[in-house]
């Protein structure tokens, strides 16, 4: 009973899980390939994707970044993500949003990390 309990379970999660994390990127505009610097002043390694403020010249920005998984394992850790850090971004900016953008790679301290 306890097996056919336990499968239940992981078929309920499995299912719930990709609809949670699934959003899609059709709101980001992949034909306006941007590239900022600046200083993180904001970062959030949570799921479903974590994110930085990046405060450039003139703008600060919510950047979208991969997965904490999917970052993890390309050697961008949480502890890299630190308030006061100079950042490089290249990305796509949202549709709507002028202050939103998703991020394809990341540079920070020489090291590049790809996102996507």
């Amino acid at each position: 009973m306890r097996t056919v309990a336990a499968i239940g379970l992981l078929l309920l999660a499995a299912s719930v899980a990709p609809a949670r994390a699934h959003h899609g990127w059709s709101g980001y505009d992949a034909t306006k390939e941007l590239t900022l610097t600046g200083t993180i002043t904001e970062a959030g390694y949570e799921h479903p994707h974590g994110h930085v403020r990046l405060d450039v010249p003139g703008k600060v920005w919510l950047v979208v970044l991969a997965p904490p998984t999917r970052m993890e394992s390309r050697g961008l850790p949480a502890a890299k993500l630190r308030v006061g850090t100079k950042a490089t971004v290249v990305g796509y900016p949202h549709r709507s949003n002028a202050e939103e953008m998703r991020a394809e790679r990341i540079t920070i301290d020489g090291a590049t990390v790809e996102l996507r």
